[in-house]
């Protein structure tokens, strides 16, 4: 027969049950731990991180709890908004200091592509785990710097590929790795939109390193390969420019690449950043075809296949990123497409080899 104190010990566990949210109370009572929350700083403070923060309103694992930023009207503005300590808000001229703030775990750095390896090697040696968007450098020496730096430091380094996390994009990865496609030869991808302010620094060489190749292209290189799903061995590249002023010596405006790959698969793409309408992945095997259009907006992507259409709720994309970043750096999660520093340095391989095929005019091999 159960004892007085039985009773009593399981009837306050019942009041705290009670007295809690649902799934915090169930995890208390049985004594199990809640799940860690990753707490992120955001470094840059663009449009794009403005995106990052609203999308991480709904995230369960990932926390802003901090920014870094050149402009200190954008820190101010940014402590008011999302209530931020003002500990966790720094310059880029004391962010050495970071090392020292407990609060803060990763640093998601969102500058422009030629500060990337600047800021990550500063970051991982003040001992925070970095998430850096892509292009995760503006060659791959940088980014084979970049990893050596944080595998120093004994932190992990992660690209903001958000399509890795992205349900349909999953699905037809899934899919082409099952072999309903059977085998898959050919992969199209079209990444292009008009760009707007010429005084922007996507425009300016010294910070991004090069035009739409930098910038919108990277989405069909690194759709190429997991649409594929293998590394491609050589490319060839043509460059088109209809107007110098705005793209000056260095600025891409359009680039048509191809790519092959061990099977005898071979990839045909488009950058491109005077033309609009352009977002769209094909994907053909054997047995069937995969087509996304868009492909690698913001959101909703729409899919088929011969099949017929995937019917996948929308997720803004950021907060599925973060989360499941969150996962990667906290419990160990192995994503089904990485989002290393590994996967990023390839992507930075084959950009480097594609403006080598523009100036040269030839099929230049990609290191293995």
């Amino acid at each position: 027969m159960p004892s007085r104190r039985h009773f009593l010990h399981q009837a306050g566990l019942t009041t705290l049950a009670l007295s809690l949210p649902f799934s915090d109370s169930i995890a208390r009572a049985l004594g199990q731990q809640e799940p860690k929350v990753l707490r992120v700083a955001l470094m840059g403070l663009g449009s794009y991180a403005s995106r990052v923060a609203e999308a991480m309103k709904d995230c369960s694992r990932a926390k802003l709890v901090g920014v870094i930023s050149g402009t200190p009207s954008k820190i101010e503005s940014w402590k008011e908004k999302y209530g931020l300590p003002a500990q966790n808000c720094y310059s880029y001229d004391n962010v050495d200091e970071i090392k020292n703030n407990k609060d803060i775990d990763a640093v998601y750095v969102i500058t422009p592509n030629a500060l990337h390896k600047e800021h990550t090697i500063a970051l991982a040696k003040a001992g925070k785990h970095v998430i850096c968007e892509k292009p995760m450098a503006i060659n791959a020496q940088e980014g084979e710097e970049m990893i050596a730096a944080c595998k120093a430091a004994g932190v992990q380094l992660l690209i903001g590929y958000r399509m890795h996390f992205e349900a349909n994009t999953l699905d037809i990865i899934k899919k082409q790795r099952a072999g309903e496609f059977g085998k898959t030869l050919f992969f199209q991808g079209l990444s292009g939109f008009i760009i707007g302010d010429p005084s922007q620094w996507r425009l300016n060489r010294a910070l991004s390193g090069g035009g739409a190749m930098m910038d919108i292209g990277v989405y069909s290189i690194n759709g190429a390969r997991y649409m594929l799903g293998e590394e491609p061995i050589w490319v060839t590249a043509q460059e088109t420019k209809t107007d110098p002023i705005k793209f000056k010596e260095g600025i891409d405006e359009t680039i048509t690449f191809q790519m092959g790959f061990p099977s005898g698969a071979t990839a045909s793409c488009l950058s491109t950043y005077s033309l609009n309408y352009l977002d769209k992945f094909f994907l053909s095997g054997t047995k069937g075809f995969a087509e996304m259009q868009p492909s690698t907006g913001y959101g909703p992507i729409k899919a088929k296949t011969n099949s017929g259409p995937l019917e996948h709720t929308h997720v803004t994309h950021q907060t599925t990123q973060m989360d499941e970043m969150a996962a990667i750096i906290l419990d160990g999660k192995q994503p089904l497409i990485p989002v290393d520093g590994e996967e990023g340095l390839k992507d930075m391989h084959i950009v480097d080899a594609i403006f080598k095929a523009v100036k040269t005019g030839q099929k230049v091999s990609i290191p293995k």
